[in-house]
């Protein structure tokens, strides 16, 4: 039976992004043909390749759901093939797999802290609040320089300085606001970057 990646996910009972993600590891080479929108899955051959090689990480969480789909499967159609039960006796199972592989992420995330604290990077969040404050900080400044061209105009030409300030600071608010149209028409007309396109698709 061919199958959407959505419907693969509905079947599994996981989400989208995680379909994509088990086709890019390779967890299902094999059970699918075509690319992006046209991909369609084998389903017995998906179901049986996820017994086989769904990563340990992911019996946990949504790879729980996963499993109860999967296990109740494997006795409906009778010609697929059986996903293989169980490891060795001298392995660890499944769950102590899963347990060392999150023991191990989370010592790459206090790795990953420790970086931070010690400034080899910085979070997207935190250079963007950096980047914000700056750009306030320039804008403010330039209006300040504005207000005092506005002053010595106003002395120069003998003019009135609330006059001459109020047409400089209404100039420059138009032209931010300009700017600020013109990017938002760009940003709704640029194109999906190869990850959205997947992601999307």
């Amino acid at each position: 039976m061919q199958v959407t990646a959505a419907e693969l996910a509905e079947r599994m009972e996981v989400s989208r992004p995680r379909v994509t993600q088990w086709v890019q590891s390779g967890v299902l080479d094999g059970c699918f043909t075509g690319e992006g929108r046209g991909r369609r899955f084998d389903l017995g051959r998906a179901m049986a390749a996820l017994g086989r090689n769904l990563d340990p990480a992911q019996m946990l969480g949504n790879g729980a759901r996963t499993r109860r789909v999967l296990r109740a499967g494997e006795s409906t159609p009778a010609d697929l093939p059986k996903p293989e039960r169980g490891l060795p006796a001298k392995e660890p199972d499944r769950y102590e797999l899963a347990r060392i592989l999150n023991a191990e992420e989370d010592l790459r995330r206090k790795r990953r802290d420790n970086e931070r604290e010690e400034g080899r990077w910085i979070l997207a969040e935190a250079a963007e609040r950096s980047a914000s404050a700056l750009v306030a900080r320039e804008i403010g400044q330039f209006e300040a320089a504005l207000r005092d061209g506005a002053r010595k105009i106003a002395d120069t030409e003998n003019l009135d300085y609330r006059s001459v300030r109020a047409v400089l600071l209404g100039v420059w608010r138009d032209h931010r606001a300009a700017r600020a149209r013109a990017l938002a028409r760009a940003a709704e007309l640029a194109e999906l970057s190869d990850a959205e396109r997947e992601e999307d698709g």
